[in-house]
């Protein structure tokens, strides 16, 4: 028996053929996002890092991944941003080494006394060494967090005041000095005679102007970028006290959506740029001393050997210290060992 198709069952039969293929097509996976908090201003080394790092994922990634930059404390303070970032309220962030202290301890093993008035490439052989790693496998262990590899600098920690000139270590005696947390930052405030005030970053250049404390704990860079000259802050003592730095984190939730592909992608990315990111920090810090010196601001340098006499008095009191932190002592033999102390 022959069929005979009329031109309008030849019609319908066409279409048919030509609208089957589309019903079963998949659609385009949507980009994972990837939302990065920082409470540091634009301008800061921090914010110019991870603005850099963020544009080049999203080409690495082929644009499967989306991501958006929240500054000046926007959406978390430091303080709290580790904690979203497992909440998943965060995809990334790159908190100071010293605010992770609540959840690994050993993060702030820098600001120990043996690494008073250290230099950057002193503290690298710690950070880069047996030392970083160690912590960064505590992250992962306790926050299911990802560390994406070597910690970037902000600079040295160093003494600023408001009304109060500061020449030595002596003057602080008596101060309300702002600290950036930690337990080891507030202990070597009360180890020069000082009294501990905690502030949030961004609440710190109206806290200032308002007298609520009369200096802090900062860095050249952190101190201009934030205007603290607007605030009030005239004198400087710069004994290189500890080394701040940033660890660069992505959170359980997203990491674990990543394929093996874009999770290399990430930690190669960031391996490639540090060493460009480092020096940009450096920079920055020398160019914040520079424009504050134009606006007033009055520096005093410790001299090398007096770092080295006070460095060896505070030594004496580091296993008591990293007790009351609760630095293990097998991070301090391994982070002595790298320094070679």
């Amino acid at each position: 028996m022959s069929v005979t198709l009329t031109r309008r069952a030849f019609g319908a039969a066409a279409v048919v053929s030509f609208a089957a293929p589309f019903v079963g097509r998949p659609q385009a996976a949507e980009p994972l996002e990837l939302r990065c908090s920082l409470d540091t201003a634009p301008s800061h080394p921090r914010n110019a890092a991870c603005r850099d790092y963020l544009a080049k994922l999203e080409t690495a990634s082929g644009g499967r991944i989306k991501t958006k930059l929240f500054e000046s404390g926007s959406l978390f303070p430091d303080l709290q941003v580790t904690k979203a970032l497992v909440q998943g309220q965060v995809e990334m962030c790159c908190p100071g080494n010293w605010t992770l202290t609540g959840f690994v301890p050993d993060a702030d093993f820098v600001s120990l006394p043996g690494f008073y008035g250290r230099p950057f490439d002193v503290v690298h052989k710690a950070t880069d060494g047996a030392g970083g790693k160690l912590v960064d496998g505590m992250i992962a262990d306790k926050l299911g967090a990802q560390v994406l590899g070597l910690w970037l600098d902000l600079g040295f920690d160093n003494w600023y005041s408001t009304k109060k000139p500061i020449a030595s270590v002596a003057d602080l005696k008596g101060m309300k000095l702002r600290s950036p947390g930690g337990v080891l930052n507030s202990w070597r405030i009360r180890y020069f005679g000082g009294i501990a005030n905690t502030t949030a970053w961004p609440d710190v250049p109206l806290a200032m102007s308002q007298g609520t404390f009369d200096g802090l704990i900062t860095t050249n860079e952190s101190a201009n970028s934030s205007k603290l000259v607007d605030s009030g802050l005239r004198h400087s003592l710069q004994d290189h006290q500890a080394t701040g730095l940033y660890i660069p984190m992505v959170s359980p939730a997203l990491w674990t959506k990543l394929d093996p592909e874009l999770q290399q992608t990430m930690t190669k990315l960031w391996a490639d740029n540090i060493a460009q990111y480092r020096a940009g920090s450096a920079k920055a810090q020398e160019n914040g001393r520079a424009e504050m010196t134009k606006q007033g601001v009055a520096f005093v340098d410790v001299p090398d050997s007096e770092l080295e006499a006070l460095r060896a008095k505070m030594i004496a009191e580091q296993e008591k210290v990293a007790a009351e932190a609760h630095v293990s002592p097998n991070l301090i033999k391994l982070v002595m060992a790298d320094v070679g102390a």
